[in-house]
């Protein structure tokens, strides 16, 4: 099976997208109209997120399973190492094996019920992301993602000490990550710049989400760990009450973000669509990607 860092080693840009695993048949109704809508744009890959234990975990599992049965998509599945021992990892990830995807993100994850409180591991767990990269690369030949932070994770001290928490991650076999949202091309080109400095050539990909309404705008800010900066705010508060406008400007912004970082050399764009595919299908289209087996 083609692995993930083939698809966005390439030489011409390209663009993967992310999911959440449905939490009832309408919202699997929605994800299934979106992968099939994005499946024939040809995306780099298509990651699943994962909860940790239970039917999140389970459905996360099954909807990746299917995407590689069904679809002619590259999947990969998360994996988290919150609230399992290593045997229960080492038990998804053959279960990931059995059903042919050979991609697996690998992030420590947040603590459940509150993602700014207190790590605890599982007391037959993990601490920290390398050591499930190293875990997972032990038991397979799987293409390793991880997560990156154009912030800083708010766990780190600073931002010198969370890129050297990055480049951990790539010496212990990670192939490429993924960063977390932002909300200037700057931003994530500091991080790449972070990294270039250690000597490490890995894969970087910006996480990208187009804020199409308040609500979206709101979440970025939750997500990312950052506040939006004036010149954005200047041009969407004022259209908070104008839902139609205020999508527009959403879907302008976060093209021009991708054209700034296209321009930078950045060869893969990773677009968080909550389940949707008409937002990111309009970006995409913009921006010209033609489908990578064209």
């Amino acid at each position: 099976m083609t692995t993930a860092v083939q698809r966005i080693r390439v030489d011409r840009p390209v663009f993967s997208v992310e999911f959440m695993p449905p939490r009832d048949e309408a919202d699997e109704q929605r994800l299934w109209h979106a992968i099939r809508e994005l499946e024939g744009l040809d995306p780099a890959f298509v990651s699943v997120t994962y909860g940790a234990g239970g039917s999140s975990r389970d459905r996360t599992i099954r909807t990746t399973g299917r995407v590689a049965r069904e679809t002619t998509l590259v999947p990969m599945a998360h994996l988290t190492a919150v609230e399992h021992s290593i045997a229960e990892l080492r038990n998804v990830i053959g279960w990931y094996a059995a059903l042919g995807i050979r991609n697996i993100l690998a992030l420590r994850g947040d603590p459940p019920g509150d993602p700014n409180g207190d790590w605890v591991a599982h007391p037959q767990g993990l601490n920290y992301a390398d050591e499930l990269v190293r875990l997972v690369r032990e038991l397979g030949d799987f293409c390793v993602g991880v997560a990156a932070f154009p912030y800083g994770h708010p766990r780190s001290a600073d931002l010198d000490v969370d890129t050297d928490n990055l480049v951990r991650k790539f010496t212990a076999g990670a192939d490429f990550a993924i960063a977390q949202l932002f909300f200037e091309p700057e931003d994530f080109l500091r991080l790449r710049d972070r990294v270039a400095a250690r000597g490490c050539d890995a894969a970087l990909l910006p996480g990208l989400m187009p804020m199409t309404t308040p609500k979206i705008m709101a979440k970025t800010v939750e997500l990312s760990g950052a506040q939006v900066p004036p010149r954005i705010a200047a041009r969407l508060v004022p259209l908070a009450d104008q839902p139609k406008a205020f999508r527009a400007a959403g879907i302008d912004l976060v093209t021009e973000m991708s054209e700034r970082l296209l321009a930078e050399g950045v060869t893969g764009l990773h677009f968080y669509t909550f389940n949707r595919s008409k937002a990111t299908k309009e970006v995409v289209g913009r921006l010209g990607l033609v489908p990578a087996r064209a």
